[in-house]
C-alpha cells in the first residue's frame, strides 16, 4: 500500500490500493464495479456491432448489448485512511493488451468466474497468477443462482488451497464490497508474511 502523503495543512492522505477487477466477457466486471463504487463509474462500454460477429463469443450470454473497451474505473473509500481505486478490465481478447498497462502498480485482483464459461476465466487467472499478483475469485451467481460450491469451483480452476473462492452477485453493492474485503485480508496477510 502507498504510504500516506502530508499536505499543507497536515493532515495525512489515505493510502491508495489499486486493484484491478478481470475476467473473461461478459463476466460482471462493469456491473460490479458500478455495484461497489462511492462515485459515479468510468466507464468505456460501446455497443456491440455485427463488425463483432464472428469474433465475440456470446455463446452464454446473448442478452449482452455491450461490451468495454479500455476500462472501468470507480472508488471505494475503506474507512478514513484507505482507498481503493477500482480498475475493471476489458474482457475480450482482442482488446487484452490493454491488461499490461492496467496491471501496472495494482496490488490485487479480483478474477471474475461464470460457472456457465468457466473457461472464459482462465486467461486472467493465467495473467495473474504469472505476475504474481494476488488474486481471489470472485463467483458471480447470475440470476441470483450459485450451482456449485466454492471447492468444487476451485477444483475444477486447478486452484491452489489457499486462493479464496468467493459465491457473490456482482449487482449487490454488499456482496461486491465483501470479495474486496476478502482480498484485502490476503493482501495483509501476504505483507505480514
Amino acid at each position: 500500500m502507498a504510504g500516506s502523503d502530508h499536505t499543507a495543512q497536515g493532515i495525512a492522505a489515505p493510502d491508495t490500493v489499486k486493484i484491478l477487477i478481470a475476467g473473461g466477457f461478459g463476466v460482471g466486471k462493469t456491473t460490479m464495479v458500478g455495484s461497489v463504487s462511492e462515485i459515479v463509474p468510468l466507464r468505456t462500454e460501446e455497443p456491440l456491432t455485427t463488425a463483432g460477429l464472428g469474433v465475440d463469443d456470446l455463446d452464454g450470454i446473448p442478452e449482452k448489448k455491450a461490451t468495454t473497451v479500455a476500462l472501468d474505473f470507480g472508488r471505494i473509500s475503506i474507512g478514513q485512511d484507505l482507498v481503493l481505486y477500482l480498475f475493471g478490465t476489458p474482457g475480450q481478447q482482442r482488446f487484452w493488451f490493454m491488461w499490461n498497462d492496467l496491471a501496472i502498480g495494482a496490488l490485487g485482483a479480483v478474477v471474475l468466474v461464470d460457472v456457465r464459461r468457466p473457461e472464459s476465466s482462465f486467461a486472467a487467472i493465467d495473467f495473474f497468477e504469472r505476475r504474481k499478483i494476488p488474486f481471489v475469485i470472485g463467483v458471480n451467481g447470475f440470476y441470483g443462482e450459485h450451482p456449485y460450491e466454492p471447492d468444487d469451483i476451485r477444483e475444477s480452476l486447478a486452484l491452489p488451497e489457499n486462493t479464496p473462492v468467493l459465491l457473490f452477485d456482482a449487482r449487490e453493492r454488499t456482496s461486491c464490497r465483501d470479495v474486496l474485503i476478502a482480498l484485502l485480508d490476503q493482501l495483509i496477510a501476504a505483507s505480514a508474511r
